[in-house]
């Protein structure tokens, strides 16, 4: 005999997911605006970064704008997806947030302090992202 249970979630642990939720759509909607800048500040004038000249990285950092500039968008899109309760918005944002930690990570040695920050940024985005129950 198999006996089925009906988990059910109390109201305060639904308002905490759904709090994370919101977390993690402001959080990235903020970070995706800051690397926004970023693309267009590395377009506009690349003299505000910082040259290294050993670092293994090596890229052009117009071309290195662009793919800030472009992955902003996509994040800030994504978070408004967030803020709207969209699965497929959780699942994207967590792929976005990873490529952009990877993409903040490369750009360490160009301007380390602001990657790094984004780089907290975008892994609490993850953090909340993961921890929070799917809503039904």
């Amino acid at each position: 005999m198999t006996t089925s249970t009906v988990h059910r979630r109390s109201s305060t642990s639904e308002a905490a997911a759904g709090g994370l939720v919101t977390f993690a759509g402001v959080m990235l909607f903020i970070a995706g605006v800051l690397d926004l800048f970023r693309g267009i500040m590395a377009i506009a004038d690349d003299d505000i970064y910082v040259s290294t000249p050993n670092y293994v990285f090596k890229f052009d950092l117009t071309s290195w704008g662009w793919i800030q500039l472009v992955l902003g968008v996509i994040a800030i899109g994504v978070s408004v997806g967030l803020f709207s309760r969209a699965t497929w918005a959780r699942v994207v944002a967590v792929g976005i947030a990873g490529l952009l930690i990877i993409a903040n990570f490369l750009s360490i040695p160009y301007y380390p302090v602001w990657s790094l920050t984004l780089i907290a940024l975008y892994a609490f985005v993850i953090w909340a992202l993961c921890t929070a129950p799917r809503e039904r």
